[in-house]
This record gives C-alpha cells, structure tokens and sequence, in this order.
C-alpha cells in the first residue's frame, strides 16, 4: 500500500529533524541528564515537528537502550511506539476531545499505572482547542502529576492557552524551517525514491511549503502523481502556482486604478467557481511579491514566484509606491478576516478591489484605534495645539504666532458657522429611531458607536445635528467615511436624506423630551435669534472657544 511521504520520510530520531536543533539538543541533553520536566509545551506554525518531535521524545523517554538522547528504534519499546502499538504513549486530538468531561476521563486514567513503560506519557495535539471548563480540570494534574506521568502539548496557537498552563510546562518554540534544508531534504527524498527532482523545482516547493515540511512533501507527492521528471514548470502547474495571469492582471489593474477592469476580472473568476477568500489569499501574496520588489529588489529568492514572473512583477511595482503596497496589504488582511463570517465573499472582494483602485481606507470592527485613521489623529493634535496656545495667551497676554500650515480654522470660527446654520433654520426635528440607528452603526461603524450612546439625534435644515456633551463626536464626525456611514443608516432607517455636513454640540433644552418622550419625529420651537445667541455665549465664554450648536 502507498504511503504518503509525509508519513514514511516521518523523522524517527532527534538527530532526523531538521532546523530545530536549538530544541533536539535541548531535550537529548535533559534526557541524558535524567532532569526530565513534568510538563512541555510545544509551539509554532503548522508542519514544523511539533508533534513529531513529541513522538521522539516519548519514545526516548522509555527507550530500553537510549543513543546520546534519542531512541535506538531497535528495541520492542520503540518499534510498538512506531507502530501506534504502545499503550503507555496515548495521542489525544483536542480538536476532538476538547470537552470537560474528556478532561475528567484524562485526569481519572492518570491515577493508573504504565503496563509497560517507565512513563505514561499523554500528547495533546491542538491543545489550544480544549475548551476553559477542560484546562481548568487538568490544571492540578499538570502542575502536580504522579511520578509516572508526563504531558507533552502542542498548539499553533499559543495565545488561546490559559497562562496558568503556560506557567507550569516548559516551552519550546520551533521555527519555521529555512528553505535550503527543506530544499535538501527534498533533493534527498528525490533520491532514494528514484524520481528526477531538478533544484530550482526543489527550490520553488520550498518557498511555496511556507517553512512546514509536511507541506513540502504534500506538494511533492503531488507533483510526482503530476510528472515522472519534477521541473519548476510541473511544480507551478501541480501546486497551482501557474495559471496565474488573472493575478497579474488583477495586481496591475489596482495599479492602473481601473475599478472596472477589476471587477471584470473578479466577474470572470467567479463564473468559473474561483474560491473568492482563495483569491484573496492569493492575491495578497502577489502584494508581497510587489512589496519586495520596492523594498528589496535583490532578494528575489524571498519571492514565490518563477523566475519568467520576475519581470512581469518588477513592472506593475514600477507603478507603485511602498505605501500605496502595504496599505492594499492591509486591505486585502482586513477583508480575508471578514471573509470568514460573510455571507457573501464576491462582494467582499469586489469591495477590497474598489477600495484598493480608489485609496479609501478600510475601518475594521477588531481594530478600533486604526478606524480613527490618521487624519483623525492630524485633528486632535491640531486641536491640542490650538488649546495649548489659547491658554498661553491668557496667561501672559501675549498672542502667539499662528502656525502657517494650519489645517483647521478655530474653534470660534466654527462655533459661529455652527450657530449660523442653526440660526438659519425654522425647526429643528426629532430624528426616528434613533437608538436603532445607533444600534446598525455599531456594525457598519463601530469606531463611532459607542460614542454615540447618550446623543440625540435631529434634522436641522436638511443636516444632521448631533446633540451631545462629549467633544470626541465632533472629532468623529469629521471623517467622510465616518460620516457616510452615520448619513447611510439614517436613509436605511428612516429614508431621511441629510446634507454631508454634520452639526455636533450641546443645548439643556434641545434633548429627546423635544420629541415626546417617543420615537416619532417632534418639533422643537426655538427661536432661531435665541439659539444664535446662545451659541455664540458659549463660544465665547472661559477665553476659549468652544464648539457649541
């Protein structure tokens, strides 16, 4: 029977494995020394020998006849270990097993004795998918453990284990293997099963595999299923890294900004059943190829491409800048996450593409302080400034120089166009169903939500006046996209169509007693010389202006 390569070329002693000898050493040495830990914790990308060097370590634990720390693979102990054989060393699956009540049975079977072996050793793959009720069962178990037992754990997930595991087990961190020993080890593997294995078809598999080896002989058994003689060409069609032309035209189309020729690309490739997230992996891939070609044009070997891609890659970066790349990296990160909950993947990408063409910035609901982007950030310091030199100049009298590059105009210029709009209005409306706009904005905008908890909302001569204490909602209220948003799920809401601009300040008698205690639109009667003077007063008052409606 066939076996995949994965499994027979599987490393049977430390001295097998590859790029990992910062830990083989390591755990050669402990077990030399007989200073051997209760508890190991594994970690690191995906097909690095995590829990291949578990197995190692398993079996030189109770390896009758142990060579420098690693097993002799000759003993009864060792073969029935290779052989899955072994009731003393039990896999778990946590992806599987992961419930507290699998837990309690493993803390239970602990308490038992090994039939063979000088230890009972348990390795718990994707240890991070145990849920918090199964870590907190074995939480005594592993931190004090009959003698016998040992633990050894593997995740690629480090951040999703309880720090009260962490803390009790020794951990190990692997690294992603360098592309010349996976090369090699390739070249090798070519060797002994007799197929022709050209280097640079070595060389193009190991970039693609990412650092995994297990990854590496994947695509190497796909190749071999593909062609008897493995060359770079055979790789790129096996391992679906040629046929790439519609990524060059997508990547130079965002270039160009030509929306139109990227949405008919993405039209095209939904017709003919292309997994859009896989597109957008893709994709992205392709941006860190053009990302390189900027920054670093001589590491042509970081890229994942072929060498008759080079050229076509240097020239869509050549209309480009570096800025331009990473933020379409950005957008490209934000939307393959979004992808993961969509109901509809075609028009997220359609939207990543369009935003890549056009330069709008992305806003991410797990980002909050990136929604607020940078000219955001531009304005509060603008405003810290303005402040600092307003107190300045009633402490000493003296006026301080106007920067010359001021972006904004006082805060007293504002408060009077403010009170103007205002002032030019008969009535100022109760918006409907404000707090369930409130409610749709903290999933279309949710950098602006929650500051708009405790606002009322009202239509004043065809713009939106926000009613509020809290100076941060006029900050918000800048942003176009912020405001497209807000304008947005009003219409949706209430088919109120409101002017761009957006009044924000604060009146004791305009609040949502105005509207009568319900949610249908009310009037306020107020004076439109009274509001003007109002506003004006409190612009005025303390020596700084403040902004008021």
């Amino acid at each position: 029977m066939y076996q995949a390569l994965y499994r027979k070329y599987s490393p049977a002693t430390f001295d097998d494995v590859i790029s990992q000898s910062h830990i083989t050493t390591t755990l050669k040495n402990q077990i030399m020394s007989g200073k051997t830990a209760h508890a190991y914790l594994f970690t690191g990308s995906r097909g690095t020998g995590k829990t291949t060097c578990a197995r190692i370590f398993a079996k030189a634990l109770n390896c009758e006849h142990p060579v420098n720390g690693s097993p002799c693979c000759q003993c009864d102990i060792c073969r029935d270990a290779d052989n899955f054989a072994l009731a003393d060393i039990i896999e778990i699956d946590a992806a599987s097993n992961g419930s507290v009540n699998d837990a309690r049975e493993l803390r239970e079977a602990t308490e038992y004795t090994p039939e063979r072996c000088r230890y009972k050793i348990y390795i718990i793959d994707e240890v991070h998918m145990l849920s918090k009720e199964a870590f907190n069962a074995l939480l005594k178990v592993i931190e004090e453990p009959p003698p016998y037992i040992k633990f050894i754990m593997a995740t690629t997930e480090l951040h999703k284990v309880l720090p009260t595991i962490l803390s009790r087990c020794q951990r190990f961190d692997f690294m992603r293997i360098k592309t010349e020993d996976i090369a090699a080890r390739l070249s090798d593997i070519a060797v002994k099963e007799n197929i022709p294995l050209a280097p640079d078809a070595a060389e193009l598999i190991a970039k693609a595999a990412d650092g995994g080896m297990r990854d590496a002989l994947s695509i190497l058994d796909r190749c071999i299923a593909f062609s008897e003689n493995i060359t770079a060409d055979v790789v790129s069609e096996a391992a679906g890294i040629a046929g790439r032309d519609y990524l060059f035209a997508l990547a130079e189309a965002v270039a160009d900004k030509d929306p139109a020729k990227a949405l008919d690309i993405i039209s095209q490739l939904y017709d003919r059943s292309k997994d859009m997230q896989r597109l957008c992996e893709e994709l992205a891939a392709q941006f860190r190829n053009i990302m390189i070609a900027i920054s670093a044009p001589e590491q042509t070997k970081s890229m994942i491409c072929l060498p008759s891609e080079l050229e076509t890659i240097k020239r869509i970066a050549s209309k480009m800048t570096l800025s331009d790349v990473l933020s379409h990296l950005d957008t490209l990160s934000s939307c393959a996450e979004r992808m993961s909950r969509s109901l509809s993947k075609r028009i997220d990408m359609e939207m990543c593409v369009i935003r890549m063409c056009s330069g709008a910035a992305i806003v991410t609901a797990q980002a909050p302080a990136q929604a607020a982007d940078r000219s955001e950030i531009d304005r509060l310091n603008a405003k810290i400034s303005e402040l600092e030199q307003k107190l300045e100049q009633k402490a000493d009298g003296s006026p301080r120089p106007q920067p010359q590059n001021q972006k904004y105009p006082p805060a007293s210029e504002r408060a009077a166009e403010m009170a103007a709009a205002a002032s030019g209005s008969s009535s100022i409306n109760y918006i409907d169903r404000w707090f369930d706009i409130i409610d749709k904005l903290k999933e279309t905008c949710p950098s602006v939500a929650p500051a708009l908890n405790g606002t009322y909302g009202y239509e004043c001569g065809g713009k939106l006046l926000i009613n509020t204490k809290d100076k941060l909602i006029g900050v918000l209220t800048r942003s176009p996209e912020n405001c497209v948003k807000i304008l947005s799920a009003i219409n949706q809401l209430t088919g109120l169509t409101l002017s761009n601009k957006i009044l924000v300040g604060y009146r004791e008698n305009l609040d949502r007693s105005l509207a009568g205690g319900g949610e249908s639109k009310a009037e306020a009667k107020i004076s439109p010389e009274e509001a003007r003077k109002a506003l004006l007063e409190k612009a005025e008052n303390g020596g700084v202006p403040v902004e008021t409606i």
